[in-house]
């Protein structure tokens, strides 16, 4: 299952970063860019479309081995350069778990096999209960379909960003080698979501990445955002994916307190920024883009996880900010909202 999903990670590259972000295996195959975006092409330069795409990284990635959700050729003579920098995660914290993007994160890294995950929740005993079962919910203004996770290879612990002391959080995360940050919040009465999003998304991100310090093993953290986060510095401000965005707590303005706290921390860090996040199975080709170049566009809650589980241990992510969204042929649909 998670063998299938991450090929779509091998149809994009980083744009106007001379294949920063494509693997190894794809670095000798021609990459078609344009001022915001990069989709993987053939060889004479053309764009190829989704059914090509997936036929080629079939090849690319035959005997590929599956490291801890990264992509790594065997007989490469980059992938032996760069070993140290792909090792396996010993531990992983999943902050977010029960979350629409957080519970798919945790579902590929415990599938890896060869990792320790722990799953970061507010209340235990309802997350065990949640994650166990299928049901439809409610996520703002969207009804979503939720599958099941086995959670028989995952450690659930308490990791509540408003409630718990940077100390509290710390010992939850003891150990671990990375940190994915998953946690926002959800909309509800309109009366308090500016203080929800400013005490989740802004301070209780700033706390886990202080506990993440406090830890001393925590060496890499991925973090999931937004895109347009950084919307008003680069004349994004009126835009309809701004506006409509941000009108639920100001959230975009909170996210990029905490990630410009990240970019300072002196951990490396990997910052992905999805546009609209669909729940449904992605339906066009994985876009890669570079910081504050994409204003619209949606994508795949399973797209985001797998860039995200890449992220954590490919070196070319390294303190990077990267935006994503689907490319369906048609061109991208207004921004509506995000639901983390």
């Amino acid at each position: 299952m998670f063998a299938s999903s991450i090929f779509c990670l091998l149809v994009a590259a980083l744009a106007n970063q001379s294949d920063a972000f494509a693997p190894a295996s794809l670095q000798q195959h021609a990459v078609h860019r344009s001022s915001s975006s990069a989709v993987f092409g053939s060889a004479d330069d053309n764009v190829v479309d989704r059914r090509d795409a997936f036929a080629q990284a079939t090849k690319l990635v035959a005997g590929v081995a599956l490291t801890s959700g990264i992509i790594a050729a065997p007989n490469s003579a980059n992938a032996a350069s760069e070993g140290a920098a792909a090792t396996a995660t010993a531990r992983v914290v999943v902050a977010g778990a029960t979350g629409q993007t957080g519970r798919r994160v945790l579902e590929r890294l415990a599938q890896s096999g060869n990792l320790e995950v722990i799953g970061g929740v507010r209340n235990v005993e309802k997350a065990t209960a949640s994650l166990g079962e299928s049901s439809t919910v409610v996520r703002g203004a969207m009804v979503q379909k939720v599958a099941s996770v086995d959670t028989s290879a995952v450690n659930l612990k308490q990791l509540d960003v408003v409630k718990n002391s940077i100390d509290e959080l710390a010992a939850s995360m003891e150990g671990a080698q990375s940190l994915v940050i998953a946690t926002g919040f959800i909309p509800g009465n309109p009366l308090k979501m500016n203080a929800a999003a400013h005490d989740v998304d802004n301070l209780g991100t700033i706390k886990l990445i202080d506990a993440a310090k406090k830890t001393g093993s925590i060496k890499k953290i991925v973090m999931v955002s937004s895109i347009l986060t950084n919307g008003r510095n680069w004349g994004q401000e009126k835009s309809a994916g701004f506006v409509i965005t941000n009108a639920f707590g100001n959230v975009l303005d909170e996210k990029l307190v905490a990630e410009n706290y990240l970019k300072q921390s002196g951990i490396d860090y990997t910052i992905v920024r999805p546009g609209g996040l669909k729940a449904k199975p992605p339906t066009g080709a994985l876009k890669i883009s570079g910081e504050d170049t994409l204003n619209s566009g949606e994508i795949s809650r399973d797209l985001v996880a797998d860039v995200t589980v890449a992220s954590l241990t490919d070196a070319k992510a390294k303190n990077k900010v990267i935006e994503i969204i689907e490319d369906d042929g048609t061109a991208p649909k207004v921004f509506n909202g995000l639901n983390m």
